[in-house]
């Protein structure tokens, strides 16, 4: 078995966990037909009753972007949202293979972007409430292209950029010649599991996050919120893995009380552009002032997508000492990046984050404090010298970060 196959089987098998009778929607780049054929086969070898594939092409997404019209380009067919409600009538589980293309976009109109990105976010809705309250297994993976490789390896040649990444993905994903990746995953979520019961059990009401890069932010916590990360349940009771490569415990953070300055620590590419070098300034839970090297405008027009896109949704503690971390690449990837980092995510919760969280409705969450959004959009914010300290309800101060890794 290929290294390539023994990675469409733990997509399959351990990411999205396909279960017998079941429909898989794939998501997936043209040029990564060859391994669209491999999850297929996998698929329907677990048993799934069929399997949708769906290509997309970021460079002809971009003569879309440039040569439509604005009211064409940001409209949603009926037909479109009818597929997916479609999908969503049956018994549903989704996997994505994504590869960024960073900075494709730079020289396009940032409003038309966002317009798009808004537009599709409320006609798509449903997909999406599916997906983050954990109804249905979904998956993200990721398997390199030669545009994004040569971004993060711009010295190399095309193919030996393109071959170092592919190994780096791998090796993230615990992926290799000598080893079972399944066993790897099992063993891996095991470690997760412990170390979201250690911070379930601190129950803390605050996490205060300090760095010398100058971050200085109080985040609240959610009553009743749960640590989570790695292995989760659907509502149909099946084990998954949402993203894979994955290091992180997070949980839900309270929208409306989170006070400070948040300063980034690696690039944000969001809609083809490449947000750095950002902060972020905090009062009562909203961003109240921000700033950005690079590309501004696009981060304002992030904020102002609407109400919940000042507001995070998730908060999530990363040691700095992890195998992402240590492979010291800048992927331009979040499912990565995120993965060498503690981050937060402006926009959306996780309904899953709070217990009885995902049998609530939005009025619910909301009541509860919980972040409602069309976006949920990952920063990283971690540090090699991060110190978290947190509070309990009883007003003691437990360290959780030295020197950015955990210590309890």
């Amino acid at each position: 078995m290929s290294l390539l196959e023994k990675y469409a089987k733990l997509a399959v098998r351990v990411g999205v966990n396909v279960q017998k009778g079941q429909t898989l929607l794939i998501n997936v780049k043209a040029e990564h037909y060859e391994f669209a054929r491999m999850l297929v086969k996998e698929a329907y070898a677990a048993g799934a009753k069929k399997v949708v594939v769906k290509y997309g092409d970021d460079i002809i997404g971009k003569e879309h972007a440039v040569h439509q019209d604005f009211e064409t380009f940001t409209h949603v067919p009926k037909w479109v949202v009818a597929e997916y409600d479609d999908y969503l009538s049956q018994d549903l589980c989704r996997l994505s293979v994504y590869a960024p293309s960073p900075g494709l976009m730079a020289d396009v109109d940032g409003t038309k972007l966002a317009a798009q990105a808004k537009a599709q976010g409320e006609a798509l809705k449903a997909m999406r409430e599916y997906t983050m309250a954990n109804r249905g297994q979904w998956s993200l993976i990721s398997l390199p292209t030669p545009e994004w490789a040569t971004v993060v390896f711009p010295e190399l040649p095309v193919a030996q950029a393109y071959e170092k990444l592919l190994s780096a993905i791998l090796y993230a994903s615990r992926v290799s010649e000598d080893g079972d990746p399944v066993v790897a995953w099992n063993e891996h979520n095991a470690v997760l599991a412990h170390q979201n019961q250690v911070l379930n059990d601190f129950n803390f009401k605050s996490l205060h996050f300090t760095n010398a890069k100058g971050t200085d932010i109080v985040v609240g916590l959610v009553n009743d919120h749960i640590w989570a990360g790695g292995e989760e349940t659907s509502e149909g009771g099946h084990k998954f893995n949402p993203n894979m490569p994955t290091e992180e415990s997070f949980t839900m953070p309270d929208r409306l009380n989170v006070n400070g300055r948040v300063y980034s620590t690696k690039p944000l590419n969001y809609n083809g552009k490449l947000i750095d070098e950002f902060w972020l300034d905090f009062k009562d839970g909203k961003v109240v002032d921000f700033d950005a090297k690079q590309e501004k405008e696009t981060l304002e027009q992030l904020l102002n997508t609407d109400e919940g896109s000042r507001h995070i949704g998730e908060i999530a503690l990363i040691s700095h000492k992890s195998p992402i971390s240590d492979l010291n690449i800048l992927f331009y990837n979040t499912l990565f990046d995120e993965n060498a980092s503690c981050h937060m995510a402006l926009g959306r919760a996780y309904p899953m984050n709070i217990k009885g969280g995902t049998e609530m409705s939005a009025e619910e969450l909301l009541a509860h404090n919980s972040n409602d959004s069309i976006n949920h959009e990952d920063f990283m914010f971690g540090s090699e010298d991060m110190k978290i300290v947190g509070l309990t309800h009883d007003g003691k101060e437990i360290a959780v970060f030295d020197q950015g890794n955990f210590v309890i």
